[in-house]
């Protein structure tokens, strides 16, 4: 497998620089084309990527149209209807005399030239719907697919430059050894989807020049099954969730705490659910395998080494990088299936109270998501009010990624920053706030210059006092 060379980086990168400082892409009629060219790349192409995910990890067609082609083109379509309005200045309310007669405004302006690395996982979600941001904020982008999915990365390499602007939009690629010599580069942006542990190297090169950053990492996202939920309705979600990619999903279901009372009736719905779905094989065709061999063999070890007991699945391929989903039972904290992010299809199950739950949660680092399965309000409140995550999707897993509106991203060590819609739109904007003070406001403003005098001093204060009086006493007393 070739890769980009040091030259290729420098012309990649000083092109859309020079593209960038032509303010080319601050036009809408731009910025707009490019997302619809996007769509038409997509659905010109949608058995392609069909065909390289199946090759890359076996991912059937049900997956890979409902994510890698319709989702994005779900994104263009969000963006395109909302895309003028987003752009357009904000006016902030006219709280004091700068914001009254200074025509106080926030521009919308593109942070410049900015890198996209994805995952293997999803190779054209994780690369193009944050691209799809990035052009709508008017910003040029560099795109660095995934080098482990070999198959889409060739796709993406031959497709984007037939679809898009190659003065502002450039494909490189690259490895480890290849990555250090990009990231040397003064990026405006760098949005990141990967694991942390790459996240902090990304960090670290980042903070050379103070390099704005999103990173889109994962962690280990439980689910909380209470005594109190509809286990059957739990137990099927559950299961489709881990089914997914295999497991490969940074919002996949990690473990689940199982409240005790309902262990044995939830593990029985689970192991009839695997059953249903994988259709009495348990690595069906339509099943997705493990990307490579390394990540095959870290599962195998990992469940090699738990001292729970598999009450279903446990069969791998060597050979097929097939791995069964798998349901491990009296798995404690401690066991070698919690010490790090699964990324697979092993599922750990822990017998914990709705309490414990929460406390093991909370004393670890911050997942991506938390699924708790109940049907008590007061449950549902008392997780979202002891808990931290990037996202919670209650009676479900997954699926909250579908609201297009809504932020899609981490906290602590599961990421930092968040897309989808508005909130990737501002990841690659800056907020510039202007000004324009007529020459007639010195008349209100001509305290400030000097000299000070204590009558100047009051007069000042005053102009810009927010109020004669406050709705709270000295005390700060609040109502509950």
């Amino acid at each position: 497998m070739s890769f980009s060379t040091d030259t290729q980086v420098d012309e990649a990168y000083a092109q859309v620089s020079t593209t960038f400082s032509s303010h080319k892409t601050k036009s809408l009629r731009w910025r707009t084309h490019q997302i619809q060219r996007v769509w038409w790349m997509l659905e010109d192409n949608k058995e392609r990527i069909v065909e390289a995910l199946y090759k890359d990890l076996h991912k059937h067609k049900l997956e890979a149209l409902s994510v890698d082609v319709c989702g994005i083109q779900t994104a263009c379509v969000y963006t395109l209807k909302h895309l003028k309005s987003w752009a357009s200045d904000d006016k902030p309310s006219r709280f004091n005399p700068l914001n009254f007669f200074g025509g106080t405004r926030v521009r919308k302006e593109p942070k410049g030239v900015v890198l996209i690395l994805s995952a293997w996982n999803y190779p054209f979600m994780e690369l193009l719907e944050p691209m799809i941001s990035a052009l709508a904020a008017g910003c040029c982008v560099v795109l660095k697919p995934s080098e482990l999915a070999t198959a889409s990365q060739a796709l993406i390499q031959e497709i984007v430059p037939q679809y898009l602007d190659q003065d502002a939009i450039q494909v490189l690629t690259a490895g480890p050894a290849e990555m250090k010599y990009i990231l040397q580069k003064r990026w405006d942006h760098i949005f990141f989807t990967g694991s942390a542990a790459v996240g902090k190297i990304i960090y670290e090169n980042a903070a050379r020049y103070l390099t704005s950053v999103t990173l889109e990492l994962g962690g280990q996202s439980p689910a909380f099954v209470s005594a109190k939920a509809d286990i059957d309705l739990a137990a099927k979600r559950i299961a489709a969730a881990k089914f997914m990619n295999a497991g490969q999903v940074c919002l996949s279901v990690n473990h689940v705490f199982v409240d005790p009372i309902v262990k044995e009736e939830f593990i029985s719905s689970l192991t009839k659910h695997f059953e249903q779905f994988l259709g009495g094989s348990h690595i069906p065709d339509y099943y997705s395998h493990i990307i490579n061999k390394r990540n095959f063999d870290r599962l195998s070890a990992l469940l090699d080494q738990t001292s729970g007991k598999i009450v279903y699945g446990g069969e791998r391929n060597p050979e097929t990088l097939g791995f069964s989903p798998t349901v491990v039972v009296d798995v404690s904290p401690s066991d070698s299936l919690m010490s790090e992010e699964l990324f697979g299809p092993i599922l750990p199950i822990l017998d914990a109270t709705l309490d414990e739950a929460i406390s093991h949660t909370t004393n670890n680092e911050r997942p991506l998501a938390i699924y708790p399965f109940t049907t008590s309000q007061a449950e549902k409140d008392k997780i979202l009010g002891s808990t931290i995550s990037g996202g919670v999707c209650i009676n479900d897993a997954i699926v909250h990624t579908l609201s297009e509106g809504a932020p899609f991203g981490g906290t602590g060590y599961s990421g930092i920053g968040a897309y989808h819609g508005p909130y990737g739109f501002k990841e690659f904007t800056h907020m510039r706030t202007v000004v324009d003070i007529p020459k007639w406001m010195d008349i209100i403003l001509r305290p400030r210059f000097p000299p000070y005098t204590e009558k100047s001093a009051i007069a000042l204060a005053n102009a810009f006092r927010p109020v004669d009086k406050v709705w709270f006493d000295r005390d700060a007393a609040y109502e509950t």
